[in-house]
């Protein structure tokens, strides 16, 4: 049964910027923050709606929760019964016809992978669940189950057809993550449903993964924590990045880091690389910037493993901003659309 847990409008990752000057009539209704949390994709799902009315914000709320449930309903890979699941099971040369969702999905993720010379690959499903499986039991996988992983990943790994809006599986074996962009796509589908509500000013926080609207009434926007392109004054021995804030309307916004280590003594971190099936080296953090949250979701998957080669890529797919951080370059920014 789906809940949701209204909470009082303060948290340290968003906050209200600061007052765009004016007085607001004395007459009209004051808008206020209304706040909901829900767990989902394995995560918490937070909102805050910028309102007159709090009944028609906890209903605007339950029925984007409702969408982003049912996404995870169909894209998840640690459900047997997902449409995501089932569509892996189809045998091989077998056109499918899919659901909107994981079609958009699946065509959002095949524009990043191509641009990012497969950096990011939603067939590396078998490798993941290696991965997985490898660090519960803190041992390496042996050498021939990490290859046989490895040959079920790529981009011949399946087809789309626009026309028939099917799905064909192109290599035995192929198994499906998208870890790295069905939160932001659920991002933008419960921030679409809020808009269609009327709430023109809110934002969706999935996990980490933001979207905003339009400045909340009286403000310049919406204040978000986001890693400092200037990392110099950083503790030098910390692996977590210095923060600023910076004030937003109307985008979306996504963090990635490959700082948590994963199993084994040769510094790799929990993220992949799907090209080598092995952990990315190395402390980094990357921000992006973009239009969509799936867009920003996917393009800061990639350049968690790209590091800064992978900035013009995201540029030449919209990003707005794209920063990497490398720790191990003492901390530098590595990159940016705007060139800083």
């Amino acid at each position: 049964m789906l809940s949701i847990l209204p909470i009082a409008l303060a948290a340290s990752l968003v906050s209200l910027g600061p007052t765009a000057g004016g007085e607001s009539s004395a007459a009209a209704p004051q808008a206020e923050g209304f706040e909901f949390e829900h767990p989902a994709m394995g995560t918490l799902f937070r909102i805050v709606l910028m309102g007159t009315d709090a009944e028609a914000a906890r209903i605007a709320a339950f029925a984007a929760f409702e969408r982003v449930d049912a996404l995870d309903a169909a894209l998840s890979d640690y459900r047997s019964d997902s449409e995501l699941r089932r569509l892996e099971r189809t045998p091989v040369g077998e056109p499918v016809r899919v659901s909107d969702d994981l079609w958009d999905v699946l065509e959002e993720a095949k524009l990043v992978a191509s641009a990012t010379d497969w950096a990011f690959d939603v067939t590396v499903g078998a490798l993941t669940r290696l991965w997985r499986w490898a660090e519960r039991r803190q041992i390496e996988p042996a050498g021939d189950r990490l290859e046989a992983a490895r040959a079920t990943v790529g981009r011949d790994g399946f087809e789309l057809d626009p026309e028939a809006r099917s799905v064909v599986i192109c290599r035995e074996g192929v198994q499906f993550d998208l870890g790295g962009i069905a939160k932001g796509y659920a991002v933008d589908e419960a921030f679409e449903s809020l808009e269609a509500a009327g709430f023109a000013s809110a934002l969706v926080d999935g996990g980490g993964d933001l979207r905003v609207g339009k400045a909340p009434p009286g403000t310049n926007g919406w204040a978000i924590s986001v890693p400092a392109k200037d990392q110099r004054r950083r503790d030098p021995m910390a692996r977590v990045p210095r923060w600023t804030r910076i004030m937003v309307t109307e985008v979306a916004i996504a963090t990635s880091g490959a700082t948590y280590r994963s199993i084994g003594e040769d510094g790799r971190s929990h993220v992949l690389d799907p090209r080598t099936g092995l952990g990315v080296r190395g402390d980094r953090v990357v921000t992006v910037l973009a239009s969509t949250a799936s867009r920003a979701d996917a393009l800061a998957s990639a350049l968690t493993v790209l590091g800064s080669d992978g900035v013009e890529a995201a540029r030449r797919l919209g990003a707005l901003d794209a920063t990497v951080i490398d720790y191990e370059d003492h901390s530098r920014d590595s990159g940016g659309t705007d060139g800083s």
